[in-house]
């Protein structure tokens, strides 16, 4: 039996299976590479806001050196003007946050007179701040 093709039709490649089997191919790298993440924290819900905004501009930073010295923003303060200087710098209107960073080989209470201190300017939003664990 003989069948009669025409040959004067060009060759073309489909693209619709084409798109389809790469979406596939890149479905199917995504959920493996989600998979493959570790999640070292507990699942929980956390609250959402569609009106809070981050405003970077409002967060002082405190740096306090193993021997005392203290700082806001990199210009020196003494210990004594260190709530007032927060105080102006802080302004009065708007909530301001401070980045604590203190050093690894400062006493306990240094850390915490310098958080007193930080509390009679008016300032409850403290982060302190560490760095990552490099250990092995």
């Amino acid at each position: 039996m003989k069948l009669n093709i025409p040959t004067d039709r060009k060759v073309r490649i489909e693209m619709v299976p084409l798109v389809d089997t790469v979406f596939l191919v890149l479905v199917f790298f995504v959920y493996s590479t989600l998979s493959m993440a570790v999640h070292r924290g507990l699942p929980v819900f956390l609250p959402a806001s569609s009106t809070s905004d981050i405003e970077k501009q409002l967060v002082l930073s405190v740096t306090v050196k193993s021997d005392g010295t203290v700082y806001i923003d990199r210009e020196q303060v003494s210990f004594g003007d260190l709530a007032a200087t927060l105080k102006h710098k802080a302004g009065s209107g708007k909530q301001t946050g401070v980045m604590l960073f203190a050093d690894s080989s400062l006493s306990y209470q240094k850390l915490f007179n310098v958080l007193d201190q930080i509390k009679k300017a008016g300032i409850s939003h403290i982060s302190l701040q560490s760095e990552a664990d490099r250990r092995p």
